[in-house]
């Protein structure tokens, strides 16, 4: 069945196409083009769409919207962009200047009346009407990264983030503003999955304006005969099965740990410390010692390497929500398992004379030819796996560098502790002042959440508050929180909504070593994460399953039916369990939760029950990014 990944990859290319269906005779030979695109487009085609993939469709030159760009003869132009104001006076200037013979444009989200007219009379003005063959409206206004996962706004964008929907003073026309871009974009994904959705949310929050917008949106398209993006026509399935999917659409409010928390799975980590952006990494290129001397004198930086993390890369496919030692690990196998490959084909060098130590060894050429082959065969796959296991050994050895350099093993195993309600070895404050443990930002991370999960006294919080400032945080998230957790109070005391985790800690690491000895994992505890639930995978699972009564958490959650001709908020009775998910999460995501998401799957494998979960979120936030936004929050009560 195809994915959400899968269908968005379709579109582009078919818009890569000239937006004609892609036939094997069209493969065969590409047509020429261009492709112009501004830094919307340029994010949501990365992490989907190689440079050699581009170029085997026929794309010879891909540029951004606003550069300096020369007039390119007898070849089509294809631009994917927003239609800001911006990018269409950018348009305009190129039919003016005459830079293509033949123009496509395609808008990520559709184009106002207005606009297009505009763009029209820019044309008509150009003289080059004749020469726009198409126009179109994509409905690809979001980012997948994952088969399951994807985000509305590029993770450095502050547009979607959680201070945007939070700050005292945004003006109601920013705020509408904000929720129909969310809308629009969860508009695009339902058209690109071809289904219509059931929407669930908490009452009161931001989520619920998100839904209501989105269900009149939904509504309004389907009853609209002539426009209705919804018809599948015979031969086109929708993502789903018959049943439909359900939308849950929750406010990062329900779950303010979980950002902050320190992880133990290597897609995780990788976001955390080497802050992990539309699936690619940077991490230094490993540097001889006279380099690094020739740095530290001149103080230039080091050179870094931009590391593809995508699902052609199998390792990483079947690792990155491994827990780290586990990844160490399989590097380790992996690495044997390429030498004994190698040592096969030095072998077969030897015993044929290739290697030029003995002529006489060629007339055991005819043995040894189907050897041979087979051997140059494999070579590509070798060498592509060489490449691999390199890669993965530098960001692996990168990621060892903080969890050694900042104990990140020690806070992650304290912090479960505390979100699974365990008593600590020691008083928090007592950690809190130990110099060599992690950077000011870790302890801060450390403190929010066992204020988050624990009841702390005025006093304890005053004790704790002056040990930060002792050790050099930022305490400016600290009235936010404070503030975030006196509202929240009510709805935090029905239950707890971390219970069940927690860690036990096996031997540690003798020994694990890679590559001359630059992997070594000794020091760092071996932690063994016992699976647990977290609130947004809790809720989800509920609002699946229809369980209600008892004093369910989802009991006054809203149902919304776009197909109703008139909405009713109330949950029918004897409703089937749902299948298909997407959770949404409006004011950033984290990869922390969407693997959990994809544990509680694999975990229901068996039953048949549940089938499918997709997990989008606004933008994705690593816990330094979310910091600093409740940071700003902070300082707006505190008035700095």
């Amino acid at each position: 069945m195809a994915t959400l990944k899968d269908r968005q990859i379709n579109a582009i290319k078919q818009m890569l196409n000239l937006n004609q269906p892609i036939t094997k005779a069209i493969s065969a030979e590409p047509v020429w083009k261009l492709l112009i695109y501004d830094r919307v487009g340029q994010d949501i085609i990365s992490p989907l769409i190689s440079i050699r993939e581009l170029r085997e469709m026929g794309i010879t030159l891909h540029i951004q919207l606003h550069s300096d760009r020369d007039s390119i003869p007898d070849v089509p132009a294809i631009y994917f962009c927003v239609a800001t104001e911006e990018n269409l006076g950018r348009i305009a200037q190129d039919f003016q200047n005459g830079l293509y013979d033949v123009y496509h444009l395609n808008f990520i989200a559709p184009i106002s009346r207005q606009r297009l007219e505009d763009l029209a009379a820019a044309a008509l003005q150009a003289g080059c009407v004749a020469n726009i063959h198409k126009v179109y409206d994509q409905y690809l206004n979001f980012i997948t990264l994952e088969d399951d996962m994807f985000v509305l706004k590029h993770q450095n964008s502050d547009a979607l983030s959680y201070y945007a929907i939070n700050r005292a003073n945004t003006e109601d026309v920013e705020m509408e503003n904000i929720m129909d871009s969310i809308v629009d974009s969860l508009f695009a994904v339902f058209v690109t999955l071809g289904t219509v959705p059931i929407i669930r949310c908490p009452k009161n929050s931001a989520a619920e304006m998100v839904a209501r917008k989105l269900e009149k949106k939904l509504r309004e398209n389907l009853w609209d005969a002539r426009n209705n993006l919804f018809h599948m026509d015979a031969t086109q399935t929708g993502a789903f099965s018959f049943q439909r999917p359900l939308l849950v659409l929750l406010d990062r409010t329900i779950d303010m740990a979980t950002p902050l928390h320190h992880t133990w799975t290597y897609q995780a980590l990788a976001h955390d410390v080497l802050e992990l952006a539309l699936n690619r990494v940077m991490v230094e290129e490993d540097p001889s010692a006279d380099q690094q001397q020739q740095y530290g004198a001149t103080g230039a930086k080091p050179k870094m390497k931009a590391c593809d993390l995508d699902a052609r890369d199998r390792f990483w496919c079947t690792h990155k929500g491994s827990p780290f030692p586990t990844v160490a690990e399989a590097i380790q196998e992996e690495l044997e398992q390429y030498r004994s490959s190698e040592e096969e084909i030095k072998k077969l060098k030897t015993t044929m004379g290739i290697d030029g130590e003995s002529d006489a060894a060629f007339s055991m050429v005819n043995d040894n030819t189907a050897k041979l082959t087979s051997a140059v065969n494999s070579l590509p796959q070798l060498l592509e796996k060489k490449r691999l296991i390199d890669m993965h050994t530098k960001i692996a050895t990168s990621i060892l560098n903080y969890i050694k350099s900042r104990r990140l093993d020690s806070f992650f195993e304290l912090e479960e502790k505390i979100m699974s309600k365990q008593a600590l070895d020691r008083a928090l404050s007592e950690v809190l002042k130990d110099p060599e443990f992690g950077l000011p930002e870790d302890k801060m991370r450390l403190f929010i959440i066992y204020y988050i999960c624990s009841n702390v006294s005025d006093g304890e919080f005053k004790r704790i508050e002056e040990t930060l400032r002792e050790c050099g945080c930022d305490l400016s998230p600290l009235p936010y929180i404070q503030r975030w957790k006196s509202i929240m109070k009510s709805t935090l005391t029905n239950s707890n909504q971390y219970e069940g985790s927690g860690t036990k800690t096996v031997s540690m690491f003798s020994k694990l070593v890679s590559q001359g000895s630059s992997f070594v994992m000794e020091g760092v505890k071996n932690l063994v994460v016992k699976r647990h639930n977290l609130p947004v995978t809790k809720i989800t699972e509920q609002l699946m399953e229809c369980r209600s009564g008892g004093g369910s958490e989802v009991d006054d959650y809203l149902y919304l039916d776009p197909k109703l001709l008139k909405g009713s908020d109330v949950v029918p009775k004897n409703r089937a369990p749902f299948q298909d998910a997407i959770v949404f999460v409006v004011g950033g995501g984290n990869y922390i939760e969407y693997q959990n998401l994809v544990d509680f799957i694999k975990s229901k494998q068996s039953t048949n029950s549940i089938r499918r979960i997709i997990y989008g979120a606004s933008t994705l936030t690593n816990a330094k990014q979310f910091l600093k936004q409740l940071s700003l929050l902070g300082q707006e009560i505190g008035g700095v």
